[in-house]
């Protein structure tokens, strides 16, 4: 999607198209997209990076007496948005950036240059290019006559399924027809295995573009859906007894001579950095899910029976572990990861992603071999003969084994890894004082 801009470039388009106001996108550390919107006659200075906003008033940023932080664009971001306004109001665009403390220096809590912090540890090993691919899942509920979100689903419709049976078939064609005219290179639109659940994806950029183009594709398939009187959520689980909603994440890394994955030379085509990545992703599993699974609600979705990876094994040829090889190869040979759900900040958790497997290549862990039976199939006591563990089955128990891994913790730095697992921690703790509706049902009569 680079279309490498200039300012030149950017001030001319947006004169040319009716350009009224700039949205300049950032994200916390949540994962929300923020944004502080200019009008047009302030579109020179914000691509000069002078704008400033207050940073104390985003939750995790920095401390009121901290507070001013300057928001500093990336011009290939430059988007139109195709929203229509009203007659004579002129268009939205918008720019993500990245953001900067006052001494113009990248502030340590931003998602966003994080991850490029690990992208130039990445290019220290001599790796050119990460890139990714993700796989976002959503569902879509009715909305009620006040605009509000119900918990009724739009269609019946399973996996691949077609109108009138999947009755979301025209608000998906409208989501993949404005994310096509915003430069999306769209591979496949479906439904997918639960009824209301739907699944898009788009071909493969690399580690920073992708990251923006997860973050924007969740804005166009909200507002889209809303035209269509809907409401998209990207809530791993949001419905009991059926497939939850993940983000699986096919990653590759690149070197000057090609994909480092791929060597003709073996039986299964996987090179060593392949095998050693791989290795470093299962070492350290359980201390990246929280960041990969952030919610209390992920744990509803990481449960055996509804096709979610639990256990952390790697495999070739099934879809029941941790992490899968798809079976392309050559520059197309990739490492899919399939805890990943979309209430993860994808600039964290790319990070984090990249370091275990960094990590994998600089202590050469040879994993242990594929795993290529069912694993749901299999009992606790052949899993542990397989040496296969499982992942961690609450927020809590996975945010213990991020705060006891140090190589993940660098992933996030000191900031961003202290401010996440206190916000994280006070969900998780907020959630356990919170009495269910299964609780009343379940005990309010029986004592």
């Amino acid at each position: 999607m680079s279309t490498k801009w200039t300012k030149e470039a950017i001030i001319k388009d947006a004169k040319e198209k009716n350009v009224r106001f700039i949205r300049l996108m950032f994200t916390d550390i949540a994962g929300t997209i923020k944004n502080v919107e200019v009008p047009f006659s302030q579109l020179e200075k914000a691509l000069d990076g002078n704008m400033m906003f207050d940073g104390s008033s985003i939750e995790g940023f920095v401390r009121i007496e901290e507070s001013d932080m300057y928001l500093v664009p990336d011009f290939d971001t430059w988007l139109i948005f195709n929203w229509h306004a009203e007659e004579g109001a002129g268009r939205i665009a918008r720019l993500i950036c990245d953001v900067e403390n006052t001494n113009r220096e990248p502030f340590a809590g931003d998602p966003r240059s994080n991850l490029k912090r690990m992208l130039k540890q990445m290019h220290a090993m001599g790796f050119t290019d990460f890139n990714l691919g993700p796989e976002p899942e959503f569902f879509l509920f009715k909305l009620n006559d006040n605009g509000e979100p119900t918990m009724s689903l739009n269609d019946n419709g399973g996996y691949f399924d077609l109108a009138p049976t999947d009755l979301a078939e025209n608000c998906r064609r409208d989501i993949v027809l404005e994310l096509e005219e915003l430069g999306f290179e769209i591979e496949a639109s479906h439904h997918e295995v639960a009824p209301g659940q739907h699944e898009i994806d788009w071909k493969y950029s690399d580690a920073i573009t992708a990251c923006d183009n997860i973050q924007t594709f969740k804005l166009i398939v909200k507002s889209v859906a809303r035209r269509h009187n809907l409401h998209a959520t990207f809530m791993p689980k949001p419905i009991f007894g059926i497939n939850g909603s993940g983000m699986h994440f096919n990653m590759s890394l690149f070197t000057e001579a090609g994909n480092a994955f791929f060597d003709p030379e073996t039986d299964d085509q996987l090179s060593q950095t392949a095998l050693y990545f791989i290795g470093g992703m299962l070492k350290y599993a359980r201390s990246f899910t929280a960041v990969c699974n952030p919610t209390v609600n992920s744990y509803k979705r990481l449960v055996p029976g509804y096709e979610a990876p639990v256990y952390v094994a790697w495999s070739e040829q099934n879809r029941s572990p941790l992490i899968r090889i798809p079976a392309s190869r050559g520059n197309s040979t990739r490492v899919e990861i399939r805890s990943v759900d979309p209430s993860a900040n994808p600039y964290l958790a790319l990070a984090v992603l990249l370091q275990a497997g960094l990590e994998g290549i600089k202590q050469e862990l040879t994993p242990p071999s594929s795993v290529d039976r069912n694993i749901y199939a299999m009992t606790r006591e052949e899993r542990l003969a397989e040496g296969v563990n499982d992942l961690p089955g609450s927020l809590r128990e996975a945010l213990k084994e991020l705060k006891k891994e140090p190589i993940i913790l660098d992933a996030l730095g000191p900031h961003i890894s202290e401010n996440f697992i206190a916000e994280k921690t006070m969900e998780y703790f907020a959630y356990q004082r919170h009495v269910t509706q299964w609780e009343v049902d379940k005990y309010l009569k029986l004592y």
